[in-house]
């Protein structure tokens, strides 16, 4: 799938409401500024987005639930073609990406952190039926990513056929996710049996598949459900054979020449290789790669959706905290927008699950891996003199520690930087609270 945009569709900025970090499963929320000159942040009981007409101008009224932040908060203006960002003197300020910001012109994919909420801003989004609270098709299908919607609601279609489906995408982009909510709404009777191609020897999956002697395989467990073959491309050429006459007969034969089985069998697949031109190097088997064809979704890595982070958190809170009331503090929350997810959501997963196994209910930046938001080397090398810029950064930061005891939110307000960076720094510098 590509983000590019086609037919009479057409792009614009938008402005997404993300992560809460007092109230991590509010929805998040998407504000078209096409036909917009202004956006008011503020705080309410509630939140609220209202569209008014004031003096002329278009405005949009977006009232958050966010304690930390001012009844009047900032305020998103376009100017001169650009979108400008303008601290309303809050009590706690306003921050884009590590910096605290009094008034900045913004650009496309910076975050934006008001009180403890996150922001993302868009330069150029796909203008969609997508504003306000995302749809979602099935669990796992939710989105505010535009080309990713287009394509969820046509696979929500093709899930109820008997069209093969390939989901393809780098490592972690969440394929087996996908392919649960493939199985659910397919409405087929049995289980999905996950297999990871690339997790057993040649000779165990062969008889893992499709079963030894007596003994019933995984093919045959997805009897009237869904089988999903992640990894596909590692199948060894002797299993793919196999594969293809249970496609071609709906029968399993046991590896060792017991009876034939028959089966019916939804198939699913997931890689993140060329698939064709594994083919024209005899790694594939044509005959094979011909009968996935059918439905292919590309998923997106997570670095160019991080409008869907706040949903992504959400949905591993219910899974591995259900009944835990997790919080973020202002600087994790933060942190989880700055980094780029090279690992994808297994990535996201690993460092939540990390996080709320030492935290208590509220997970701060101590508690996210040291590489999550760093955006700089957080160690300076040992063979370098630092720079006379370096001395005096590391003066200013040890004084500031010393006259605030450590206090790292203090720190940020006398620097006029976000705590995160703070934290950055004092890691670079191998400093510590006291």
């Amino acid at each position: 799938m590509s983000d590019t945009l086609g037919g009479n569709v057409s792009a614009g900025p938008a402005l997404f409401i993300g992560l809460a970090g007092d109230a991590p499963h509010t929805p998040p929320a998407r504000i078209a500024l096409g036909e917009v000159d202004r956006v008011d942040l503020g705080r309410a009981e509630t939140r609220t987005i209202k569209h008014a007409a004031i003096d002329g101008a278009r405005v949009v009224i977006v009232a958050l639930a966010d304690p930390r932040m001012s009844t009047t908060h900032a305020r998103l203006s376009r100017v001169n073609g650009r979108w400008v960002l303008e601290d309303l003197d809050s009590r706690n300020g306003t921050t884009v990406g590590p910096d605290r910001i009094k008034r900045k012109p913004l650009e496309d994919g910076d975050s934006i952190l008001v009180g403890h909420t996150a922001l993302l801003f868009r330069a150029a989004a796909e203008q969609t039926d997508l504003d306000g609270d995302p749809p979602e098709a099935a669990s796992n299908l939710a989105t505010l990513y535009a080309p990713l919607a287009e394509r969820y609601r046509e696979l929500a279609t093709v899930a109820a056929s008997n069209v093969a489906i390939e989901i393809r995408g780098e490592a972690g982009t969440g394929k087996e996710l996908v392919a649960h909510a493939i199985h659910e709404l397919s409405g087929r009777t049995g289980t999905l049996v996950a297999v990871n191609c690339a997790a057993l020897s040649s000779s165990m999956l062969e008889a893992e598949l499709f079963g030894h002697g007596a003994d019933l395989g995984l093919i045959r467990s997805a009897d009237r459900g869904t089988l999903f073959l992640d990894e596909i491309a590692e199948l060894p050429l002797p299993a793919q054979a196999a594969l293809v006459r249970v496609l071609q007969s709906g029968e399993v034969t046991p590896v060792g020449g017991a009876a034939p089985i028959k089966v019916d069998v939804r198939l699913v697949t997931a890689t993140h290789r060329d698939l064709d031109a594994e083919v024209a190097v005899d790694k594939f088997r044509a005959d094979l790669r011909a009968r996935l064809l059918g439905f292919a979704i590309d998923l997106p890595a997570l670095r160019r959706r991080r409008e869907d982070l706040s949903l992504l958190v959400s949905a591993l809170l219910d899974r591995h905290a259900p009944d835990r009331p997790v919080t973020f503090s202002s600087d994790a929350v933060a942190a989880l927008y700055a980094h780029d997810w090279p690992l994808n959501v297994s990535e996201l997963e690993r460092s939540l699950m990390g996080a709320l196994a030492v935290a208590p209910d509220r997970i701060e930046m101590q508690h996210l891996p040291a590489s999550v938001g760093a955006t700089e080397p957080i160690d300076m090398p040992v063979y370098r003199e630092a720079t006379p810029e370096e001395k005096s950064l590391k003066d200013q930061l040890v004084g500031a520690l010393s006259r605030h005891e450590g206090n790292i939110a203090a720190v940020g307000r006398e620097m006029g930087k976000d705590p995160t960076q703070i934290r950055r720094w004092m890691k670079r510098f191998g400093l510590k609270r006291d």
